[in-house]
């Protein structure tokens, strides 16, 4: 039985209860089985080098992937595709369990991921309308912190006890998030009746892509999110190596407690975002961007744990108040004009492949010696220069 598209526009209906849930679980497992699958890779001796190259492997997925996803996701009920997607990822999950190449087995999850993002996005739009659309966001964006902050600690901490616990949890997580995606109203279908024929669905995506990278708002929205998204998934593997060195622990544990006070920090911007900040005045984040970078660059030259929580919570709320309206932006201009999923599709290419640059020149930094505390402020500086070119690009525009 087919549900309108906004029988119920409430924040708190049937649909949006489950997809909030949903997300949540699976956005626990993303975490969880990354902190497990780097314990791992740490546990049969991999080079500290290798770490940021899983990610790659995950986020190259998008990058492949991109061209199809977003028609997938606007031409079939997206709570299905969100299903079959964390399918996907509970695959993924198993297959590092039984001992499957930890790198094969994070690509099947970015694989899930990359399809599952238009859907879950895309799919607010269709539960829900106007100015609910940014609160919307922000408890997407909400349930997704809480996710990586209780998510990140279970995989560090159970990694502490027992890898194979730490991903045994991961897969049960998943097939968690598998049955709350059945519970979510079948919706109408958003652009039914597309070429599923390769050439068709390629040329569909690049037009996609051409019709909002040459939009302003839409142009400075991929912008934003890309810088901000590849910004956070590289501070997220600096933490794991600056923590040996600036504090000198050297458990699993301690780099993802960090990690949680960054999430701690978001479901509070995203709530700020929520109250503060319209379509209409979506500038008004970009000054918290340029101060993300500002506080980046200060966190590395840290060597307590204390300054070091404090300034992490600063960065995630800064972090917060700065995407959520960025997306929220997009979204509703994206379903305007190419579909929402088709939108989505778009920004994860654009954000992918920030990070997939991000992460390279990471990794090589590493490899070639480069002292974390000095890519870390590094990291900062260069951040903070480019939102503040994109605010004053943005301007003048």
């Amino acid at each position: 039985m087919h549900e309108s598209a906004h029988t119920n526009t409430s924040l708190w209906s049937k649909g949006m209860k489950a997809v909030i849930a949903a997300q949540f679980l699976s956005a626990f497992g993303d975490n969880a089985l990354l902190f497990a699958t780097l314990a791992l890779l740490k546990a049969e001796f991999y080079p500290d080098w290798s770490q940021p190259i899983l990610q790659m492997m995950f986020v190259g997925a998008y990058i492949v992937f991109a061209p199809f996803v977003g028609q997938i996701a606007d031409s079939f009920p997206k709570g299905r595709v969100m299903m079959v997607a964390n399918g996907m990822k509970l695959l993924g999950a198993a297959c590092i369990c039984f001992g499957i190449n930890p790198f094969i087995g994070y690509t099947l999850v970015g694989i899930g991921a990359a399809a599952y993002s238009p859907a879950k996005y895309g799919i607010l739009g269709e539960l829900t309308t106007g100015d609910k659309l940014v609160k919307a966001n922000g408890l997407m964006e909400s349930s997704t912190i809480a996710a990586i902050l209780l998510g990140s600690m279970a995989g560090g901490i159970l990694a502490d006890w027992h890898v194979l616990a730490a991903l045994s949890v991961c897969v049960v997580v998943y097939a968690g998030a598998v049955v709350a995606n059945l519970m979510i109203p079948r919706l109408a279908v958003a652009r039914p009746g597309q070429s599923w024929r390769f050439t068709p669905m390629t040329r569909s995506f690049f037009n996609a892509c051409s019709v909002l990278w040459h939009n302003g708002e839409t142009r400075f929205s991929l912008v934003g999110t890309s810088l901000f998204w590849g910004a956070g998934v590289t501070l997220r593997f600096l933490l794991v190596l600056w923590v040996p060195v600036a504090l000198g622990i050297t458990d699993n544990a301690t780099p993802t407690y960090l990690n949680a006070m960054v999430a701690v920090g978001i479901v509070a911007g995203a709530g700020l975002a929520a109250k503060l900040i319209t379509l209409e005045k979506v500038a008004r984040c970009m000054p918290a961007g340029i101060l993300i970078g500002v506080a980046v660059a200060f966190f590395s030259l840290q060597h307590s744990v204390l300054p070091a929580y404090g300034i992490l919570l600063l960065i995630g709320l800064l972090g917060g108040f700065f995407v959520v309206p960025l997306n929220a932006l997009l979204q509703e201009r994206g379903k305007r004009t190419v579909g929402a999923g088709n939108a989505i599709a778009v920004q994860n290419l654009g954000e992918n492949t920030a990070m997939l640059l991000m992460l390279g020149l990471y990794s090589l930094a590493v490899k070639t010696g480069v002292p974390v505390v000095g890519v870390g402020v590094g990291f900062g500086v260069l951040f903070a220069l480019a939102i503040a070119g994109l605010w004053l690009w943005q301007r003048r525009r």
